[in-house]
């Protein structure tokens, strides 16, 4: 029998989701000692790093999709982690900005991130981790067809 796919360990959606796993096992842990999920975590990230955004923007940066980010704007906002106020110059749309609540959530914690990943970067070698981020970011660019 000819095989048309690559066996599952030369799969590049299963190595990724693979990796993803064993990357973020451990923060989920993490997270889940301060009473956030990794979603709730990258959102807030996102708004700690870039400042306010509308929802659609801080979506495409937390790689979420628009009606997961709603769902997920609720609960941030119901733990006072982040505030939304009607835009400026579309008061169709919201502006979301990061509390000093949510900030400090981020400050607290980010060095225990940090550490987890550094503990991959050590395992594969600063220079491996450094390749794989260049190659997946790269992968993230390449034009869609």
């Amino acid at each position: 029998m000819t095989r048309s796919l690559p066996s599952t360990d030369r799969s590049l959606p299963i190595a990724l989701l693979r990796a993803r796993e064993r990357v973020m096992g451990p923060i989920r842990a993490m997270l889940a000692d301060v009473g956030i999920t990794e979603q709730q975590w990258r959102v807030l990230r996102v708004l700690d790093e870039s400042g306010p955004l509308d929802p659609t923007r801080i979506a495409e940066l937390a790689c979420l999709l628009l009606p997961s980010l709603t769902r997920i704007l609720q609960k941030l906002e119901h733990k006072g982690m982040i505030r939304r106020r009607p835009d400026p110059d579309d008061g169709r749309r919201q502006i979301v900005e990061i509390t000093a609540q949510g900030a400090e959530l981020i400050a607290a914690n980010l060095a225990d991130a940090v550490a987890l990943m550094e503990q991959v970067r050590r395992r594969m070698g600063a220079e491996r981790y450094e390749e794989l981020l260049d190659l997946l970011n790269e992968l993230d660019r390449l034009p869609q067809d």
